[in-house]
Order: structure tokens, then sequence, then C-alpha cells
């Protein structure tokens, strides 16, 4: 499928893309696929401070309601309210309109920890 080498991923299926000092975060088109069609995101406030693997909101689809953890801890600065009205966007595009959060990390270096784009792949072959 090949999916974007500038990402970071986890085995929860959301991707983090480093922008400046901050981390903008969705969720991968592998998990899109899984849910199907998606009806609802609800995600939690700006402000909100996150724990590596915290919950940060949930995503309805015609298939399930699944949770959405947090690659990284820190302080969500911005939240995607677009997808309030249009959650269609996550399957449109999630890599760009459909992203969820933006991250401010308590360190950057918690990005090493996450999969890179091979790994992830590689990571979607043992399912």
């Amino acid at each position: 499928m090949g999916y974007p080498v500038e990402l970071r991923y986890t085995k929860e299926h959301e991707w983090a893309r480093l922008e400046g000092g901050l981390v903008r975060v969705g969720i991968t088109q592998h998990a899109v696929e899984a849910l199907g069609d998606i009806t609802l995101v609800d995600l939690v406030k700006a402000g909100s401070k996150l724990e590596a693997h915290g919950h940060f909101g949930d995503v309805e689809s015609v298939k399930a309601v699944s949770e959405l953890f947090s690659p990284i801890p820190g302080e969500v600065v911005e939240v995607n309210a677009a997808l309030a009205s249009s959650p269609e966007s996550v399957n449109e595009d999630p890599y760009d309109k459909g992203w969820m959060v933006v991250i401010k990390p308590s360190s950057l270096g918690d990005l090493d920890a996450l999969m890179d784009a091979a790994a992830y792949e590689a990571f979607l072959g043992t399912l």
C-alpha cells in the first residue's frame, strides 16, 4: 500500500507528523479501511494533557466504535473541529484533512519510540 515515510506509527494505527516543535496526529489508512465509513469523531478539548497511549477520543463508524490513543505524551494545543461536522474527511484524506489533534510533546525524543513506515508495514504483515 505504501504509507507516508515522513510519519511515525503506532501499533494502534495512529500516525504522528512532526511539524516544527508540534506533532499532528491522526489514524492510518489501514485503520480507516478496517473501520469503514466514519460517522462521528469525538475528541478531547485543546488544553488536555495526554500520557503516551492515553485516550484522546473516539471514532464511530458503520462497523464499530474505536478508541483513539496518543502516540506520545504532551498537551493538546489544537483539535480538528471540522471533523465534528465532516467526519468523512477521515475516510477521504486521513493524512491531511482528516488529522485529529496537534500535540505539544513533553519531549520530541518520544517520537523515536514509534515505528517508521517500513516497520509499520512489516507490523501490518503480522496481523
